[in-house]
């Protein structure tokens, strides 16, 4: 019998309706002869409340307590799931991370998955029963509560499903699959059939609708991974490790990312150990920096410009504030008002073109490129955050992204 790991996010189990709905969904693939396992988000936007409410009690939540009562979120979802299961006559059993042998690191709010014991889930699945798990979250080597990051659920699944060996894993969203942009963008988006991991990630990490860690660990265990839709049955789209030679050398998806802060240090003395005096620190805080240009230097001062996430601004900002002073910059200077449009595909960077093509597009849409960043497989410019719409448009247009490919 095969093991097949299903996750279903906050939008497929947001009332008792589609709780309802969900455990039909989970009953049938166990119908099918297939030992289940299904991690759940909280339902809908508990998350959010919860985070809400932890703010009106106290401005700066411990990081400690706030994983253990955003744990709680999850924890309701696979207890109402598994009841669903259980009055539809299947057998059922509900887990906490902890429960289901997910070990963590001690970073609360941003905790790394260091091990997993799925004994207590093999157990449960020779026993005959579907597994319910609640997602985006672990326990300590001390069993304290902690949770993995936004949308990791995501990684959840994909994690269990490594250790499990199962068949693979879908994740159930309210979107039918991966699609060659944002379809609210871009009405004429594609639903893609399958996508590499390699393009996949790139497209996670800059603003696609998966979790980059999900990703990462599912190219690394070669887990394949079937994005669907938990409202509709169409066939979605699938991530994994073999696709042909015939989707190289061509752009596969447009991506837009709005969490996007720069900030520019001023007037920075161009000589050894400067640039490293500056991100130590921030790596030292846990803040994760993405682009990073540093100009030419004259009469060796240079600027530095780099981007982090909007919510982590303000304490980089805090952070590199007595650097910039003890290194004699003229300051710094942030913007929050940008967002990184991107292209993606496998092979595209070496072959010509593609740079020329997208800035072309940009330029003649009358948008501005602030700062461009490359890798083998995507090409990322830093626009103004209210042209992303106009600019996601024209690069689909351009690289033809609305026709069968």
């Amino acid at each position: 019998m095969a093991v097949i790991v299903q996750k279903y996010g906050g939008s497929s189990v947001a009332n008792a309706e589609r709780i309802k709905h969900v455990a039909g969904r989970i009953g049938q693939c166990h119908d099918r002869g297939n030992r289940v396992v299904a991690v759940v988000s909280a339902m809908g936007d508990t998350t959010d409340h919860l985070i809400e409410l932890a703010h009106q009690v106290a401005p700066s939540p411990a990081p400690r307590e706030m994983d253990l009562l955003l744990s709680t979120g999850e924890i309701v979802s696979c207890t109402l799931v598994a009841m669903a299961l259980q009055d539809l006559g299947y057998k059922a059993v509900s887990l906490s991370g902890g429960q289901a042998g997910i070990r963590t690191d001690t970073a609360h709010t941003r905790a790394r998955i260091t091990g997993l014991e799925p004994d207590r889930i093999q157990r449960e699945l020779e026993k005959g029963h579907i597994v319910i798990v609640a997602g985006f979250q672990g326990v300590t080597e001390e069993m304290d509560i902690t949770t993995l990051g936004r949308g990791a659920s995501d990684l959840t699944a994909v994690a269990l499903a490594a250790g499990l060996q199962a068949e693979r894993c879908e994740i159930y969203t309210d979107v039918e699959g991966i699609y060659t942009a944002d379809p609210r963008l871009v009405p004429k988006a594609r639903k893609l059939k399958e996508i590499g991991f390699e393009e996949m990630l790139e497209l996670a990490n800059y603003g696609a609708k998966m979790q980059p860690r999900s990703i990462e660990l599912a190219a690394v265990y070669n887990v394949p991974v079937l994005v669907s839709s938990s409202f509709v049955e169409a066939p979605g789209t699938l991530i994994h490790g073999g696709v042909g030679m015939e989707v190289r050398n061509k752009v596969r998806g447009i991506a837009a990312d709005r969490d996007v802060a720069k900030i520019t240090v001023l007037g920075v003395p161009d000589r050894p150990g400067i640039v490293a005096a500056l991100f130590d620190p921030l790596a030292q805080e846990g803040i994760s920096v993405d682009t990073i240009v540093q100009n030419a230097s004259v009469e060796h001062i240079t600027d530095v410009t780099f981007t982090v996430s909007r919510r982590d601004l303000r304490r980089a900002l805090e952070v590199i504030g007595p650097v910039v002073k003890s290194i004699g910059s003229r300051g710094c200077a942030s913007d929050d008002r940008l967002a990184k449009v991107s292209i993606v595909g496998t092979g595209m960077l070496n072959a010509p073109g593609f740079a020329a093509t997208m800035f072309r597009t940009l330029a003649e849409a009358g948008i501005n490129i602030e700062m461009i960043t490359t890798s083998e497989i995507r090409i990322t410019c830093l626009v103004a955050e209210d042209r992303v719409p106009a600019a996601v448009q024209a690069l689909h247009a351009a690289f033809r992204l609305d026709e069968d490919q």
